[in-house]
């Protein structure tokens, strides 16, 4: 059954009339978009157009599923399964440009559309799932699969259909089946509440420095993009940072002020925790509890019991004995990167305990020390435009495409940048939309999703539009973009998501793709970004035109397994706090800081990490879809560096290998078992060792 996109939906008092609702000539949901390639026309999506499309949007699904419950013939494939999966075209149509608007492009309008119509999603979302007849009539074909000669597609959503809906309540009575209504109605609304809270705290926080001597140890870039925020916010005469990373990780890595690095990083980490009207704290409490509530209606013991069975792990105790394999030499390597950073603390002739304010000024200083190393050197070479012509020359290398910026397609801001994906023989693709700067209407992060899923309808095979987000250095001064290597990465990664949604090549859209290992064809991307053959290609110096060096390509393959200790470790806390809270099994409301504290307590996480999200902003898992799932990004880093060693093995850009890869990962989907899949391209199951090894681990 298709997937309804209600992360993204949110919540409005708002009026509309059955007028605006019949004035299909003037909605522009309401015709077939004229635009290149039928883009989203967002130069003629206003305001007022959202409610009445989503009311028309759920009113033509509901009259979809009727008629799929009253056919006369008896149930088939066809006539049933396929007809559901088809149904709601018009409601996903809406639902992609107003989720997309929502998480990058926000204004006070958008968010009342969305207080308002998550609710009705909602319940119309368990109108389909909780229909009694609908749900015998998926039930008979799915009791008549083995006789009815299916093709594999077919029977894989098939079976997935019939698995939805007992997922989704259809085997539920009475009070319970009410129950789980109000369940996912409440939830609905907390998530919405969650991420508006979350946005508010993410803007508000500001660090006004109005002396220069405050500024001492900053680099330029750093100090020109302050400069420039204060422009923007009418300061002019000082610096603004902010908790968005690339304003705030210069800040932590290079002030010399001791106070304002824990001042920012405090107002980071203290995000939805400060007891005011946008705390988070008893949001996340209340759905962890009612996540409890749902999970036993259905029959599991446990929310990540209901979550997992469909992902790579299956069960709780897999995630848990995988997590703690990696967590105790991560551990250990942290305590020792802690211990040499208090070290050149007391050589510094000070002496303050190590904090967590500290670490990445240190760990910038000991990188500088021990590989002559310092990232304003290497931001010259990343000139972002560069960097994502870099990941596209990556992906054309490996699998014969191009890509054509234009300017002819309609935009939601002039900071995106649109390019048509072409094979190499001038065919078309797909729709690739790139938005990379932040700004007070976007949430923080980077992802990827999309206007249009591929699928093949009859005949047709319907191209994909896939968008990329992320929240990177802005110009400052009379500086371009210059990235960091993270940012670098995380453009290559989110590129890798878009891959895959190009690529694809199934029938059915509504084939999901298992949370865990839906980071392989991201991750792997991250591993072609800083090889030395790929920087020679994108990596050079903005002004001078001139290649990065040998000796910093050098300096980073040396420095790669630095301060992997803290950065596995904070994640790994962040991946066993969101075990922990989806583990829970008491349906009361639980203290959330106490809660987290047990939790951390337990691990024995050091005092100088924080948790790389803490609860009240970890918006993966209360708001997003990652629930009972953070774990996955590194789950899949172990697919990803035994993948990785298979074109290691055989050259970068090995065809045949990169032909597999294609064939059997990106275009499959969710069509038939991950493991499978993987199998079939690398010959064998993955190990751990791979990852402990590239983390320097061992």
């Amino acid at each position: 059954m298709r997937t309804f996109l209600l992360a993204f939906i949110c919540t409005l008092s708002l009026s509309y009339s059955p007028a605006q609702q019949s004035e299909t000539g003037t909605n522009p949901f309401f015709t077939e978009y004229t635009t290149p390639f039928k883009t989203p026309p967002f130069q003629l999506i206003k305001f007022e157009h959202y409610m009445p499309a989503f009311m028309k949007g759920m009113e033509v699904q509901k009259k979809e599923i009727d008629a799929i419950v009253n056919d006369p013939e008896a149930p088939t494939f066809q006539n049933t399964i396929e007809a559901v999966e088809r149904s709601g075209a018009l409601l996903d149509k809406v639902n992609a440009v107003f989720g997309s608007l929502r998480g990058a492009n926000t204004t006070d309008e958008l968010q009342k559309i969305a207080n308002e119509v998550t609710p009705l999603l909602s319940k119309h979302r368990d109108d389909i799932n909780l229909n009694e007849r609908l749900f015998q009539r998926v039930k008979r074909v799915y009791e008549q699969r083995k006789t009815a000669r299916l093709h594999a597609e077919q029977l894989r959503l098939l079976e997935n259909s019939y698995r939805d809906f007992v997922r989704g309540g259809a085997n539920l009575s009475g009070a319970r089946k009410e129950r789980f209504r109000k369940i996912n109605e409440e939830m609905s609304m907390l998530r919405l509440k969650f991420d508006e809270n979350l946005l508010k705290e993410t803007n508000n926080f500001k660090l006004v420095v109005d002396r220069k001597e405050d500024l001492a140890g900053l680099p330029q870039s750093a100090v020109d993009g302050a400069a420039e925020a204060a422009k923007r916010a009418k300061m002019g005469g000082t610096w603004i940072f902010t908790v968005q990373k690339p304003s705030m990780l210069p800040f932590l890595q290079y002030a010399e002020n001791r106070a304002l690095r824990e001042k920012l990083f405090k107002g980071y980490i203290m995000r939805g925790d400060q007891g005011n009207q946008y705390d988070n704290k008893e949001i996340i409490a209340k759905i962890a509890a009612l996540r409890v509530e749902r999970a036993r209606i259905l029959g599991y013991k446990t929310h990540a019991d209901f979550v997992l069975e469909l992902n790579m792990a299956k069960n709780p105790k897999a995630v848990y004995d995988f997590l703690n394999k990696v967590w105790k030499p991560a551990l250990k390597i942290a305590k020792l990167e802690r211990d040499e950073m208090q070290a050149m603390v007391r050589s510094e002739g000070k002496d303050f305990k190590l904090e967590a304010w500290d670490w990445w000024y240190y760990a910038e200083k000991i990188r500088k020390a021990k590989y002559d190393l310092d990232e304003n050197e290497l931001r010259p070479y990343f000139l972002l435009d560069r960097v994502r012509q870099g990941a596209f020359d990556v992906a054309g290398k490996l699998y014969g495409i191009d890509f054509v910026e234009r300017k002819d397609i309609p935009t939601y801001s002039d900071e995106v940048t649109v390019f048509e994906v072409k094979r190499k023989d001038g065919s078309h693709v797909g729709i690739l939309y790139t938005d990379y700067f932040p700004r007070a209407g976007k949430r923080a992060g980077a992802w990827c999703s999309s206007y249009r899923r591929q699928e093949r309808v009859g005949d047709t095979f319907v191209t994909p539009l896939m968008y990329n987000v992320g929240n990177f250095s802005r110009p400052a001064g009379d500086r371009p973009a210059l990235l960091s290597l993270e940012e670098a990465g995380t453009l290559f990664h989110e590129f890798g998501h878009a891959l895959h949604g190009l690529l694809s090549n199934i029938t059915y859209r509504g084939l999901s793709v298992p949370r865990d290992f839906v980071e392989l064809p991201s991750q792997i991307m991250e591993e072609w970004a800083f090889e030395p053959e790929v920087l020679k290609s994108y990596a050079r110096h903005y002004k001078t035109g001139e290649v990065i060096p040998p000796s910093l390509i050098d300096k980073i393959q040396k420095s790669g397994k630095f301060n992997q200790g803290f950065a596995t470790v904070e994640y790994l806390a962040a991946s066993f706090l969101d075990m922990d809270w989806h583990t829970l099994n008491d349906l009361k409301v639980v203290d959330a800081n106490a809660f987290e504290k047990k939790s951390l307590d337990k691990l024995g996480l050091i005092p100088e990490i924080v948790s790389r999200y803490r609860s009240p902003f970890f918006a993966h898992v209360f708001s997003g879809g990652y629930s009972s799932g953070y774990y996955s990004y590194i789950w899949a880093e172990v697919l990803v560096q035994d993948a990785f060693e298979a074109f290691k093995e055989k050259g970068l850009f090995d065809q045949a290998t990169a032909t597999s890869f294609r064939k059997n990962i990106l275009e499959r989907g969710g069509s038939e078992d991950a493991m499978k899949m993987y199998e079939r391209f690398r010959g064998k199951r993955p190990t751990i060792e791979p990852l402990l090894k590239k983390r320097g681990l061992m």
